[in-house]
């Protein structure tokens, strides 16, 4: 058995586990302690003697006299919870936790927001418990040094502690806090896995699926709810883009895809859903962003894209949800409808935040519109900043290639300007 068998269980199951420990005792750092040791015994242990019937079960027996033994003693020895459960019989039934039928990823996502957090420490937090992202992933999202996230989420887990935060389920008036940052949670999920900030791989359609899953949950319970209608449609109008994305690990770009690739069925779903929710009244950024996925979607080549709705689109979402990223992605519309110097004028600002500073995009559109407006020099040298900053493999090969292109450009080559990869 491969640990590749051992890390796609441990995915499935971790929120299960996770949440009938919390079920029995309120300290998010100890259940999240205990259930880690539980999936380091399952990886020696299952290596050897193969994965049991019930892993989610023996999991949880693991995972709770971990639990246990941390509140009886500090001392206690790590190892021996797995002796208890390779030596004990299966019982001859399961356990309540084992039996819930329940999705209790969905319930867990809503308990781990809770509102003695501010909406960044929720999210980040529960994206670490619940969706299994590493530190540097989760920096990753929030344009934030890695070490920076350890210690936001270091001092989430004492604000937990001296608030005594028990995890129950959200009340009436709390609710629609709480479906707010899950949605926040659900995004960065998605973002993270239709593009990997870090690994040799582009995407991670696990995770990405998983987000679209979660979100279609929340979207089935509260169905009039238009942002978490709206989150389900972004989704799907993007994740359909995924088939062509990648050729032989190559990424790539939006302007060279194969639309024909492209999920058509997942292109429909999300339309419908905007066309259902956006006549409705108020419309909020997941909505907004969705249109702008639509257009794309929509467009039968990269030439025939409506340019300038796309620019309205981010125009109202800067208005709505004004963000660096929303002003880097205006910027790329605004160049392609009016012209590379409108769209390098929202860029200039960008560089001058720390935050877009590191990060490789803001570098790569600079690049893009710089050469679309003839400055090869200045193209070549955003090219070389943005790669030197990428983390992410595919990413890194698509820059340099630009790099290449620009410095030793093929006799007769006629290409238009790159674009952002998408």
């Amino acid at each position: 058995m491969t640990a590749r068998v051992v890390e796609d269980v441990w995915r499935h199951e971790s929120p299960h586990v996770l949440a009938a420990l919390l079920r029995r005792h309120g300290d998010l750092g100890d259940c999240e302690d205990a259930a880690q040791e539980a999936a380091e015994a399952a990886a020696r242990q299952w290596e050897r003697d193969g994965v049991p019937d019930n892993p989610r079960g023996w999991l949880i027996r693991v995972a709770s006299r971990r639990l246990i033994d941390r509140m009886r003693s500090d001392g206690a020895r790590a190892g021996r919870e797995v002796a208890v459960a390779s030596q004990e019989p299966a019982p001859l039934a399961p356990a309540a936790d084992e039996r819930h039928d329940g999705d209790d990823t969905l319930r867990l996502l809503l308990l781990c927001c809770h509102p003695s957090l501010s909406r960044s420490s929720q999210v980040a937090l529960t994206l670490h418990a619940v969706a299994g992202l590493s530190t540097a992933q989760i920096a990753a999202g929030y344009l934030v040094p890695e070490r920076t996230m350890t210690q936001r989420l270091t001092r989430t887990r004492a604000t937990l502690r001296a608030a005594g935060a028990e995890f129950g389920l959200p009340t009436e008036p709390e609710l629609p806090a709480r479906v707010a940052a899950v949605l926040d949670v659900c995004h960065l999920m998605f973002t993270e896995g239709h593009t990997r900030s870090t690994g040799d791989a582009l995407v991670d359609s696990t995770l990405a699926d998983e987000a679209i899953r979660l979100t279609r949950l929340l979207h089935a319970v509260i169905p009039d709810h238009d942002e978490v209608a709206g989150a389900l449609a972004l989704m799907l109008l993007t994740h359909a883009r995924t088939p062509a994305r990648t050729d032989g690990g190559r990424l790539v770009p939006l302007a060279e895809q194969d639309r024909s690739r492209w999920n058509q069925e997942q292109i429909a779903e999300g339309v419908r859903l905007l066309e259902r929710v956006l006549p409705r009244g108020h419309v909020g950024r997941f909505q907004l962003q969705a249109a702008v996925a639509a257009v794309h979607a929509e467009a039968i080549t990269w030439e025939s894209t409506d340019w300038r709705q796309i620019c309205l689109l981010y125009a109202m979402l800067a208005r709505v949800a004004p963000s660096p990223v929303v002003t880097l992605n205006q910027a790329v519309a605004v160049g392609m409808a009016i012209g590379p110097v409108d769209g390098l004028a929202l860029v200039r600002p960008l560089l001058d935040d720390p935050a877009m500073r590191r990060h490789h995009r803001t570098h790569a559109v600079r690049a893009h519109l710089l050469e679309m407006s003839g400055d090869l020099v200045g193209a070549l040298d955003s090219y070389r900043r943005a790669a030197a900053l990428a983390t992410g493999l595919p990413e890194q090969r698509y820059l340099n290639s630009r790099i290449s292109r620009l410095d030793d450009p093929p006799p007769g080559d006629r290409r238009p300007p790159a674009c952002p990869p998408a």
